[in-house]
């Protein structure tokens, strides 16, 4: 689906194409792999340690992911506009790449 501006998308099946053309560059992904892994880490500790830790897990994840936006994709987070189909494409990529089904 070619989207126009006024459209949304208005399903995650339709939104990860779009998704994964956000995140061509190979340190960008890296970056958000690294950052879902850290935020997995911490909502792991939240649980079995400290619950502080979810305060840490948003932050981490999405300083890594920002980082890789601006700095290597020079592209706006389609958190902005899409937060839960961005944060599912997040997960979506990492299973990914951590299965061997996407390379980093």
């Amino acid at each position: 689906m070619t989207q126009t501006s006024g459209e949304r998308y208005r399903s995650f099946s339709a939104f990860y194409p779009f998704y994964l053309t956000e995140h061509v560059n190979p340190t960008s992904r890296r970056l958000h792999v690294v950052g879902t892994t850290l935020v997995l880490i911490c909502l792991a500790l939240g649980v079995l340690a400290n619950p502080r830790w979810f305060i840490a897990a948003p932050l981490v994840g999405y300083g890594f992911a920002w980082v890789g936006h601006f700095v290597f994709e020079k592209n706006r987070p389609a958190t902005f506009k899409y937060p839960l189909y961005s944060l599912a494409g997040d997960f979506r990529l990492w299973f990914e790449v951590v299965t061997g089904q996407r390379r980093w």
